[in-house]
C-alpha cells in the first residue's frame, strides 16, 4: 500500500509539472506549443480514483484490510452461500469494487460465468460477480455479487 501510495503522489507532483510547464512556455494556455504536445494526452488521461461512501445512517459492509465500504445491509439478498475460503454473502450490488475477467467455473450449484472481484482500494480478492448461469434455476443469480466474510467487517449501526 505505500509503494502505491508513493506512486500515486509521485505520478501527480509530475502531471502537476509537466500541465504548469505547458501552460507556462505556450502563447496561448488553451494550446500547448511544439515541444509539449504531449502535455494534452497527460492532461486527458490523468484521472483520479474515488472512493464510494455509503450513509452512515445505515448498516453497511467494509473490508477487513482498509476498512473501504462495500455493501449497503439492505442489499443482502443471503447468508447461505459459500466462497472458496469459507461462508459468503450474495449482495444484489456493491460499491468500491474491481472486476475481472469472467471465466467458467464449476461450482457447488452447477457451472457458472463469474469474475472475481477486488477491493479498488486494496486489491485484495473479495469474491466474485455472477455474469452468467446456465442452470435456469441459478439465473437469479446473474449480476449479482459474492463477498467472502473472511474479507468483511460490519459498520455502522450494528448492535
Amino acid at each position: 500500500i505505500t509503494t502505491t501510495a508513493f506512486a500515486c503522489i509521485f505520478q501527480c507532483l509530475f502531471c502537476q509539472q509537466v500541465q504548469q510547464s505547458c501552460n507556462s512556455s505556450s502563447a496561448n494556455p488553451e494550446e500547448p506549443s511544439e515541444e509539449h504536445q504531449d502535455c494534452e494526452m497527460v492532461k486527458m488521461t490523468k484521472s483520479k480514483t474515488f472512493q464510494a461512501y455509503l450513509p452512515n445512517c445505515h448498516r453497511t459492509y467494509s473490508c477487513i484490510h482498509c476498512r473501504a465500504h462495500l455493501a449497503n445491509h439492505d442489499e443482502l439478498i443471503s447468508k447461505s452461500f459459500q466462497g472458496s475460503q469459507g461462508r459468503a454473502y450474495l449482495f444484489n450490488s456493491v460499491v468500491n469494487v474491481g472486476c475481472g475477467p469472467a471465466e467458467e467455473r464449476v461450482l457447488l450449484t452447477g457451472l457458472h460465468a463469474v469474475a472475481d472481484i477486488y477491493c479498488e482500494n486494496c486489491k485484495t480478492t473479495l469474491g466474485w460477480k455472477y455474469e452468467h448461469a446456465f442452470e435456469s434455476s441459478q439465473k437469479y443469480k446473474e449480476g449479482k455479487f459474492i463477498i467472502e466474510l473472511a474479507h468483511m467487517i460490519k459498520d455502522n449501526g450494528w448492535e
